[in-house]
This record gives structure tokens, C-alpha cells and sequence, in this order.
């Protein structure tokens, strides 16, 4: 078997200081010119996502400056909160050219069995434990029957979607009297509190501090380690306004989820839900970046023929993959049922996973595998959440949100498949 554990950075290091002199950025013009070669070649990165997403933002403030309302902001991002997770469960699949069709009524069903284990009595952390697991395994349950089969996981996964929203119903029946009229209150402070509750003033100046300064020397340790090999890599003017944009960014999110924006009482602080967001999307990047696992998911994404003739056990990792969706959704499931304050059996878990799928790919990710990052489902997931929020705040019906959700879905999917051919042909 080959081994293929060396890591990327690595890797990178044995290309020669002497290289290609079109690799090199000793200027800012050298650098501007690299990246518009890149960006004819296709090679665009989340670039297009990033001004979309300005675009966005700026139609609706013009329309309506209710929408750049401290409140407004905050409730957003809270409310886009299952989205983005379910959008990053998405990626794990997604990456290896395979889809997961069941991941909206995965989350569903977690939440169902937490909510239940709540009811009876059972400490928050149990119960959200047990849901987790469940949902892990009927992702491995998914990805064994793709993978070891051989079968389409459209077919397989549509399948776990229509099971899955029977199994939600005979959950819920099964519960007696803890549910009440299909309907699961959900009652524990802990849960509640993700979607519910803040953190203090200085707890949120805390945090965005030490993710701004974070994210910066991730920045800085990237371009200069590519710098240092030879690679392409800004000059270090662009990396230091690069690390500022982002330190600027953070401060201004701490900026803003610090106002008051309570009418009767005083509500300010982070909401839990941007934290939770925040630390699996901190993990899964770690798990995708910097792990052998994530460098064979996106080997098998590239080429999956090419994957298996390195030694790379294709069917293992796959089923790996769709076990992480499942845990990803399971996670969902209980940010979603903290959003709603309870779970029921009319959750339109297709809609949800749709949606999810709508934010990973506006966001940057292939459908068609080898190229995704977890921040995708993020800058995706805020730009369905904008606009079913934007159309919201000017007036128009739940119509007009999905079919502009839909046209958006479109556009990104068309952007993607032309990147790919100019990669192709050049």
C-alpha cells in the first residue's frame, strides 16, 4: 500500500526554491497577475462567493436599512445557524462526488431522540450523545450499502429519506404523553440556551479577539510557508492586509452582537448558536486540512480510479464520509430543535437538506467532488439565510424566496461547471 501520510505542507516543501518563475509573487502586480490567471483558468476560489455575497447584502440594505439593524444581523446569523451545519455535512459527501439525500430527517430523527431522552429524564449531555451516535451510524449505515454495493447514492440516500420520515412519525407516536399533538417541547436550559441565549458583553469581545488573531496566524503561517517553498503566495503586504481584513471582520461581528438590541430588556452578547457554529466549522476544517482522512476524501473526489490504484481504500473512506455527515446532521438536529424550541413531525427535513446542498455548492463546493472547504457552507449558508431574509424584510412571499434561492443555486452551479471545462482546456 502506498503511503500517502505525508503531510500536504510537506509535500509542498519539495518543490525547489528554484521554481517556475510564473509561481512566484515578489510584487503586488506579480501577485494580481498570478490571480487573474488563475481566475481565467477557473481557478476562482470562493472569490465570485464573497462578492456575490456583497452584492446581496448591499441590494437589501438600499431596499431596506431595517436589514443592517443590529437585531436584524444577529437573528441571521442564528437563523442561519442549521443551515450552515447541515450545509458542512453536505461537504463530506459532496467532496466525494456522492449526495445524502436523508441528512434533513437524520437531523429530525437526532433530535427526536434527545428530545425523548430529555422528557424521561436523562442529563442533557447523554442525551445529545446518544443522538449524535445514532445519526453517525445510519450515515455509516448509508455509506456501507453506496459503498460495499456499489449503488448510486441518490437512490441509496432518497430511499433513507422517505424511510427516515416514516421512522419520524413512529417515533413521535411512540413517545405517548410526552408529545402533544405530534409536537416534542423541548424544556432543558442547556439546549435551549444555543439558539435562546448569549454570552456576556466581554465574553464576546473575548472570543472574536482570539478568533480574528487565530484566523490571522493561520493566514500568515499559510503564504509564508508557500512563500518560503516557492509557491504562490502574496507579497507580504497583501498577507498583512489579508490578516487585518479578517481580525477587522471579527471585531466588527463582536461590534455588532454587542449592541442592544432588545426593546422592553437590554439583549446583547454572541449568540450561542454563532459559537457552536464556529467550533465545528474550527474542526471539520482541521479534519479535512490537516488529516490523512481528509486527503484521501479529496483524492477520491478528484479521481477515484486514480485514489484506488494508490493504495487508498476507497469503500472505507467513503464510508467514513457518510458516517460524518450523519454526525453533522445529528448536530443539526439539535441546534434546529434549540431554534424551534421543540421538534414535530410536520419538519420538512427534504426542504432543509435542499438547502443545505444549495449552501454548499452557492458557497464554492463541487457537485461533482475534489473541491470544497467547510468555510463554503458557511459564506453559503449566510447567503440563503440573506435572502429568504432580505425578500422577507421587503415584502415578498415565500414564493419568491425559493424561486430566487433556486435561480442563485443555478447561477453557482453554472459558474462551476464553466470553471471546471477552462480548467480542463487550459
Amino acid at each position: 500500500m502506498a503511503d500517502l501520510r505525508q503531510p500536504e505542507d510537506d509535500i509542498i516543501a519539495t518543490v525547489p526554491a528554484s521554481a517556475p518563475t510564473e509561481l512566484r509573487a515578489d510584487s503586488v502586480g506579480d501577485y494580481v497577475r498570478i490571480l487573474a490567471t488563475r481566475i481565467r483558468s477557473g481557478e476562482s476560489g470562493a472569490l465570485p462567493v464573497i462578492v456575490g455575497l456583497a452584492v446581496i447584502v448591499i441590494f437589501f440594505w438600499v431596499k431596506n436599512p431595517a436589514f443592517m439593524t443590529p437585531s436584524n444581523l444577529v437573528n441571521l446569523m442564528t437563523q442561519s445557524a442549521f443551515i450552515i451545519t447541515l450545509g458542512m455535512a453536505e461537504i463530506f459527501v459532496l467532496l466525494i462526488g456522492d449526495i445524502d439525500l436523508a441528512a434533513g430527517f437524520t437531523a429530525a430523527c437526532a433530535a427526536v431522540i434527545a428530545l425523548w431522552m430529555l422528557a424521561l429524564g436523562d442529563p442533557w449531555w447523554l442525551s445529545v450523545i446518544v443522538a449524535l451516535v445514532a445519526a453517525a451510524a445510519y450515515g455509516a449505515l448509508q455509506g456501507g450499502i453506496t459503498a460495499r454495493l456499489g449503488l448510486p447514492s441518490f437512490v441509496v440516500t432518497l430511499a433513507g429519506q422517505l424511510g427516515l420520515s416514516g421512522l419520524l412519525l413512529y417515533l413521535v407516536d411512540r413517545t405517548g404523553g410526552i408529545s402533544t399533538g405530534g409536537v416534542i417541547p423541548l424544556h432543558d436550559p442547556v439546549i435551549n440556551a444555543i439558539e435562546g441565549s448569549q454570552l456576556s458583553s466581554g465574553w464576546t469581545w473575548i472570543v472574536m479577539v482570539v478568533m480574528g488573531v487565530l484566523s490571522a496566524l493561520v493566514i500568515f503561517v499559510g503564504d509564508y510557508r508557500h512563500l518560503s517553498n516557492g509557491l504562490v503566495a502574496p507579497p507580504m503586504s497583501i498577507t498583512v492586509l489579508k490578516m487585518l481584513g479578517t481580525v477587522v471582520a471579527c471585531l466588527f461581528v463582536a461590534w455588532v452582537a454587542d449592541l442592544n438590541r432588545g426593546r422592553i430588556t437590554v439583549i446583547q452578547g454572541l449568540p450561542w448558536a454563532v459559537v457552536v457554529v464556529l467550533g465545528i466549522l474550527g474542526l471539520w476544517t482541521v479534519l479535512l486540512g490537516r488529516t490523512r482522512f481528509g486527503r484521501y476524501v479529496y483524492a477520491i473526489g478528484g479521481n477515484a480510479e486514480a485514489a484506488r490504484r494508490a493504495g487508498i481504500n476507497v469503500s472505507r473512506v467513503r464510508m467514513l464520509a457518510f458516517t460524518f455527515c450523519g454526525l453533522t446532521a445529528g448536530m443539526t438536529g439539535i441546534i434546529y430543535a434549540s431554534y424551534l424550541g421543540s421538534i414535530s413531525t410536520s419538519v420538512n427535513g427534504g426542504q432543509n437538506v435542499l438547502n443545505a446542498v444549495a449552501a454548499a455548492v452557492i458557497g464554492g463546493t463541487s457537485l461533482f467532488g475534489g473541491r470544497g472547504k467547510m468555510l463554503h457552507a458557511v459564506l453559503g449558508g449566510l447567503i440563503v439565510g440573506i435572502i429568504y431574509n432580505g425578500l422577507e424584510i421587503i415584502g415578498l412571499s415565500a414564493a419568491a424566496q425559493q424561486m430566487w434561492t433556486a435561480a442563485v443555486l443555478i447561477a453557482a452551479v453554472i459558474i462551476d461547471r464553466l470553471a471546471r471545462t477552462q480548467a480542463r482546456t487550459r
